[in-house]
């Protein structure tokens, strides 16, 4: 009880050091609480996240997105502050679940625009054996949660290709929206982009009516959604099956020399995409069917 509460509430740097070491992050979290205490007395705060500083944020929200789905909303404690993130980014984030000896250590894909003052939103799924996740969804606004640092993801460059394909499926939403929001809201950036989304039922459809506004905004051919659903409700308006070959040529098309994939989702998807945990690990998966390359294809 008294170590959970540690993650909960502030505590005196020396307990927190002694309790992570043992968890290998006692190094990271331990420099990150000191640095982030120097900075705290400067006349120009920094901006919250960096690969080393780190600190409790309060939760200020918590809505419930779905069944199984909460957006979680985390302040910062300067209003004025900016997460500091570029595109593609994740937090690394710490928790201590009940019954557990030691943290768990998680990264997280924020959702809301990297430009945001005051707070940073994250979508978290809740899964059955999910000690994190779980956690995380029992959290009541006022509580506090440590975030260890932040995590650099792929290197966007803008207009380095005309038009890229997002495979998504369930929660590997979160960074592909985040690279969509950094794309469209650029003004020089030019890139098209068809986000392929697929998902177990019509309630897992998230941020239906973020993309379709998108769609609005910047046009079809610009950007474009299509949602597939394995299990849809009786009257749906949604595509019933899975991420298919067919369904990927329909929409895509065959792979051609500038063309790039990005893909995130469950196990099962990104093995049947890529024909193993990794792009060519394993038997030759969907997307190579298709003639992509290694080099073609990032995985989140």
């Amino acid at each position: 009880m008294v170590a959970r509460a540690i993650f909960r509430t502030q505590r005196p740097a020396a307990v927190t050091a002694g309790l992570l070491g043992a968890t290998g992050v006692g190094f990271w979290v331990t420099k990150s609480y000191f640095t982030n205490n120097v900075f705290a007395e400067s006349p120009e705060p920094p901006t919250v996240f960096s690969s080393w500083f780190g600190q409790s944020l309060k939760l200020g929200s918590s809505e419930v997105v779905n069944h199984n789905t909460k957006r979680l909303r985390f302040e910062f404690p300067n209003e004025d502050a900016r997460s500091g993130l570029v595109l593609t980014s994740s937090v690394l984030v710490i928790t201590w679940p009940k019954g557990r000896m030691f943290p768990t250590v998680r990264p997280y894909t924020p959702v809301s625009s990297l430009d945001q003052r005051g707070a940073i939103d994250l979508l978290v799924k809740k899964y059955p054996d999910g000690k994190a996740s779980t956690y995380l969804h029992s959290l009541s606004p006022g509580d506090t949660l440590y975030f260890a640092g932040s995590l650099k993801g792929y290197h966007w460059i803008p207009n380095k290709h005309p038009h890229i394909t997002l495979i998504v499926g369930g929660a590997g939403i979160t960074p592909m929206y985040q690279l969509i929001q950094g794309i469209l809201h650029n003004p020089i950036d030019k890139t098209r982009i068809t986000l392929v989304f697929g998902v177990n039922s019509d309630a897992d459809v998230l941020f239906r009516k973020e993309f379709e506004e998108l769609e609005r905004q910047f046009g079809k051919e610009r950007f474009s959604a299509v949602y597939t659903v394995s299990r849809p409700e009786e009257g749906s308006v949604f595509r019933n099956g899975y991420v298919t070959r067919e369904l990927l040529e329909q929409i895509s098309g065959r792979a051609e020399e500038e063309s790039r994939v990005f893909v995130c989702g469950p196990p099962a998807m990104e093995k049947a995409l890529l024909g193993g945990k990794t792009f060519g690990s394993g038997k030759g998966g969907v997307l190579e069917e298709l003639g992509y390359r290694k080099d073609q294809v990032h995985q989140f």
